[in-house]
């Protein structure tokens, strides 16, 4: 069973940056898709970033030029590096990751973290 560890929230001014974490338990190699969703209150979940296997990644437009995945595959861990912070990026942001084997997709999610940006 693989688990996926968040880390990196917290309080932070609008304007300012934050860092989240997201170590897997096994192989980020193994996944198809790895990356952050956030859902703040009364909203529904959304994409945030992502990594697909073929390489590519994926922003939210809301985000675009202020957020920046990576990943540390000997470490087993992408990253969500968030600059410019506004009080609309206010959200629980939780990782994310997605495996198939034998064509059965199988998702994955972390316990999340709280990002509150203040005015």
């Amino acid at each position: 069973q693989v688990q996926l560890l968040e880390s990196g929230g917290g309080l932070v001014q609008a304007g300012g940056s934050l860092r989240l974490s997201c170590a897997a338990s096994g192989s980020i190699f193994s996944f198809n898709a790895m990356g952050w969703y956030r859902q703040a209150p009364g909203k529904q979940r959304e994409l945030v970033a992502a990594f697909t296997r073929g390489g590519s990644i994926n922003y939210a437009d809301s985000v675009k030029g202020r957020f920046t995945i990576s990943r540390d595959n000997a470490k087993n861990t992408v990253y969500l590096q968030m600059n410019s912070l506004k009080p609309e990026d206010t959200a629980v942001y939780s990782c994310n990751a997605i495996e198939v084997r034998l064509g059965v997709p199988k998702t994955y999610w972390g316990q999340g973290t709280q990002v509150t940006v203040s005015s």
